[in-house]
C-alpha cells in the first residue's frame, strides 16, 4: 500500500493565504465588538491570527443619523476558501448580534474579507478586493498599518490609494 503525498484541498480548502478582513461597529459597545471580533477570528477553523490595527473612529458613510464608528483590521493566514471564509465571517456577525436594518446602516459588527491573497474575485455574493476599499480611509489607514508597502492584485498601491480618499474625519483611537 503506498500513502498519497499529493492530497488536494477540498472546496472549503485552499493553499494558505494572508487575508485582510475590516471589521467595524457603531452599536453595542464598538470597542468591546471589535474585540469579540478578534478573539472569533483567532478561533477561525484552519486559520490563525497574524495581527490587528488600532482603532479608528469615524464618521459613517451614508445615513449620518447614525453614531460615529470604530474600524479595524485584521491580517490572518488560512487555508480557508473565500466563500467559506465568507460563511465563517458572517456566523461571527450572527453571533455578535448583527441585525441589518438599512444599506449603509448601523450595525453591532461588520466582517469584510479585504483582500484574499492576490486574487480577484467577482460574484453576486463576494468581491475581492472589496468594491469600496479605495474610497474608505477607515480601511486604508487599518490595512497600512499592517502593511506599509500593500498593494492592491492589480499592482495599485494602498498608500497612493490613501491620497486621493475621501476623508472620513478619522482618528486612531489611543488605548
Amino acid at each position: 500500500m503506498t500513502e498519497n503525498t499529493n492530497i488536494q484541498p477540498t472546496e472549503d480548502q485552499t493553499a494558505e493565504a494572508l487575508v485582510f478582513i475590516g471589521m467595524g461597529s457603531n452599536l453595542n459597545e464598538p470597542i468591546k465588538q471589535l474585540g469579540q471580533a478578534i478573539r472569533s477570528l483567532s478561533q477561525l477553523p484552519s486559520s490563525t491570527l497574524v495581527a490587528y490595527s488600532s482603532y479608528y473612529t469615524s464618521k459613517p458613510v451614508g445615513p449620518q443619523d447614525q453614531p460615529d464608528f470604530i474600524n479595524a483590521a485584521a491580517l490572518i493566514k488560512t487555508t480557508l476558501s473565500p466563500k467559506s471564509l465568507l460563511k465563517q465571517l458572517q456566523a461571527v456577525e450572527l453571533n455578535q448580534g448583527r441585525v441589518k436594518k438599512r444599506h449603509w446602516g448601523e450595525r453591532s459588527i461588520d466582517l469584510d474579507i479585504l483582500l484574499y491573497g492576490k486574487q480577484s474575485i467577482n460574484t453576486a455574493v463576494l468581491s475581492i478586493p472589496h468594491k469600496e476599499l479605495a474610497n474608505r480611509d477607515f480601511v486604508l489607514r487599518p490595512l497600512l498599518e499592517l502593511d506599509e508597502n500593500l498593494t492592491l492584485p492589480d499592482g495599485r498601491s494602498l498608500r497612493s490609494l490613501l491620497t486621493i480618499c475621501p476623508d472620513n474625519q478619522l482618528q486612531r483611537i489611543e488605548s
